[in-house]
């Protein structure tokens, strides 16, 4: 499982929230984790933390819906502003790639805010 052999794919909404720097960190953790065998379910769930440090930002991984995680810390002076907007990388191990993309949960988040941005608020119904 995670053969890093593999073609390492990053999905377009990753790449337009995530900097390259955080993700470069985030398969670099990927490996550190193959090799202490801490790999144990075929996806994998990235939630980053709202706290950081000016040097530095802190994350988490789930496997098996939630019951097996890992916190860790990554080195990054870059810009903060990706997060503290609840944004979960889904990692996924395939056949023939490791794929990396934003969670569907944030995908529906972001529909619903759009769709919600289109109605007219109550004070804007009101006579």
């Amino acid at each position: 499982m995670y053969e890093m052999t593999k073609k390492l794919r990053v999905g377009d909404d990753v790449k337009a929230l995530i900097p390259q720097a955080v993700i470069a960190g985030l398969w670099d953790r990927l490996k550190a984790m193959r090799k202490e065998k801490l790999l144990i379910d075929s996806t994998m769930a990235v939630m980053f933390s709202d706290d950081y440090e000016d040097d530095k930002i802190f994350f988490m991984t789930l496997q098996k819906s939630g019951s097996f995680n890992n916190e860790y810390e990554m080195a990054y002076d870059g810009p903060k502003n990706f997060l503290g907007h609840g944004t979960i990388v889904i990692i996924k191990d395939r056949p023939k790639t490791i794929q990396m993309s934003i969670s569907a949960a944030n995908k529906q988040a972001d529909e619903d805010s759009e769709d919600n941005a289109d109605k007219p608020s109550d004070s804007e119904t009101t006579d």
